[in-house]
């Protein structure tokens, strides 16, 4: 099944006042296999506008469509079940095991008083499998590293069976061999055609795994379109207040990479 969510002239204001509104006049168009990644300076709305597209937050002015339909529409089960979302910093208090955590996930298909199923327990090992998990199956979440952990959440919003999945900044914190591993896992999942928004503070990753890019900054979009034609020095300059060049890799990946130019003091 196809999967399209769009926003169509959003904004939103955690006081109502528009005029001190976080965004405005966000507009974007994403489908099944694409992957739309967010950039932008801290504080610019990102975050908040993932929690816009899964309905935790309500926009105040334009409107955002689920497969044609108003968000605003759906009931937050009913949003859960078409939309998976992976927050930034959701840590768990208690040692369950990673398999407990995953199995959650199934919560929007289940009744009030309903326990998982066998079904849902095979749906919970194919997003382990998926993201590498499955070994870790029962060990205590507490005792895994934070690129499992990271996996851990993918792979709860994945035994949701979403058409869309939202992430917040999927590789934070994380050393470069977990963030390849989830960058290959948002790849992977792209390709068998689920509609990907994550936000990002790595211009590199949206080289890396993005077919779509939007830059957040001065309250609304500033740039959008693809990887190549966004992320250039001058767009890099203005959107984060420093020097960075761009270079294509010369190994005939032709894929780029960003680095900062820093300035060195007068010897």
């Amino acid at each position: 099944m196809t999967a399209q969510i769009e926003a169509e002239n959003i904004a939103f204001s955690y006081s109502h006042d528009m005029a001190k509104a976080i965004f405005r006049n966000v507009s974007f168009s994403v489908h099944s296999g694409d992957v739309l990644c967010l950039l932008g300076p801290n504080g610019t709305g990102k975050s908040t506008l993932l929690k816009c597209l899964i309905n935790i937050l309500r926009v105040q002015q334009g409107r955002i469509l689920l497969n044609g339909r108003d968000l605003s529409e759906f009931k937050l089960p009913e949003v859960a079940r078409s939309i998976g979302y992976v927050p930034q910093g959701l840590m768990s208090a208690f040692p369950f095991r990673i398999k407990d955590i995953i199995i959650m996930g199934r919560a929007p298909h289940l009744s009030i008083l309903a326990s998982p199923s066998r079904a849902d327990m095979e749906i919970a090992y194919r997003a382990m499998e998926t993201v590498g998990l499955t070994p870790l199956a029962d060990r205590p979440c507490n005792s895994v590293s934070g690129g499992e952990w990271q996996l851990t959440l993918i792979a709860r919003a994945l035994v949701q069976e979403p058409q869309i999945l939202l992430l917040d900044e999927p590789t934070s914190h994380l050393d470069l061999g977990n963030q390849v591993k989830i960058l290959q896992v948002i790849q992977d999942l792209a390709d068998r055609g689920m509609t990907i928004i994550m936000a990002s503070h790595t211009p590199d990753h949206a080289f890396l795994v993005s077919n779509i890019v939007a830059i957040m900054n001065n309250g609304g979009i500033a740039q959008k379109g693809a990887p190549e034609d966004v992320i250039t020095d001058d767009n890099l300059r203005k959107t984060y207040g420093v020097d960075v060049r761009v270079v294509r890799l010369e190994d005939g990946s032709l894929s780029k990479a960003c680095f900062p130019a820093l300035k060195k003091p007068a010897r």
